[in-house]
């Protein structure tokens, strides 16, 4: 059972909408293709050479029901990263380093430093986080190891399309304030992003009958801050409402 810890509080206003900016536009979420469970990086309808980012993805896990670990294993198949384990998983995660990178003004992202840009008026460290549900919870969902930005179900997942889902977000296990959500990530990729409240909490009709892919940022300090600005976390969130019986 997740435990319930003191949210952290950002001088953001609560509430406020902000637009997408084009640093974080990009994550990986998990989906099913072929009855086979693949991770896809990209936004919207553009999957982005997934296979070519495979050795950069690391801390690929799986559970059963129980929130215990199952081995899992990750392979190229074709365009697609395939994700294998030896039983039924309820939950998968994992993670995408994404390096750092930096731009001045408006111009492109270049993957550099500050010490090699030093000019940079935006320069961050991206960490693309991931977490797949699978079939129905039994029991709330935990925070996950190396899952630094996660983003939680409160309750049961409804079965009704366009119902009330409450989220909650944390960062380092812990609810934070003002991070900023979409709904869909790869049927409405450029929505007005909202953000989570005191707790860390956000109300979102579910959007599909069929995947669901909830998007959360999070632009937190940088520990290095001689080579880049800021760290950020992007994590997603999948799930699938299941149709009616044909």
């Amino acid at each position: 059972m997740r435990i319930k810890l003191a949210p952290i509080v950002l001088t953001a206003a609560i509430g406020m909408v902000l637009p997408t900016a084009a640093a974080d536009a990009h994550g990986i979420w998990f989906e099913q293709r072929a009855k086979q469970l693949v991770i896809v990086y990209g936004i919207g309808a553009d999957d982005l050479e997934t296979v070519k980012r495979l050795p950069m993805m690391e801390n690929i896990k799986a559970y059963d029901a129980d929130y215990q670990p199952i081995r899992a294993s990750v392979r190229a198949f074709g365009p697609a990263v395939v994700v294998d384990t030896d039983a039924q998983l309820t939950v998968a995660a994992a993670v995408l380093p994404y390096g750092i990178w930096s731009r001045v003004g408006d111009g492109e992202f270049e993957k550099k430093t500050l010490a090699e840009m030093p000019n940079a008026t935006v320069s961050t460290k991206n960490v693309k986080y991931a977490v797949t549900i699978q079939g129905q919870l039994t029991k709330p969902l935990p925070v996950l190891p190396d899952q630094m930005l996660q983003i939680v179900p409160v309750g049961t997942i409804p079965l009704t399309l366009g119902s009330p889902l409450k989220y909650q977000v944390l960062y380092n296990g812990k609810p934070i304030a003002g991070v900023r959500m979409i709904n869909d990530m790869i049927n409405d990729p450029d929505a007005t992003e909202q953000m989570t409240g005191a707790d860390g909490t956000l109300t979102l009709p579910v959007r599909n009958q069929g995947l669901n892919v909830i998007r959360a940022v999070y632009d937190g300090p940088s520990d290095q801050p001689k080579l880049y600005k800021q760290v950020e976390h992007t994590a997603t969130l999948s799930f699938v409402l299941p149709h009616k019986p044909e």
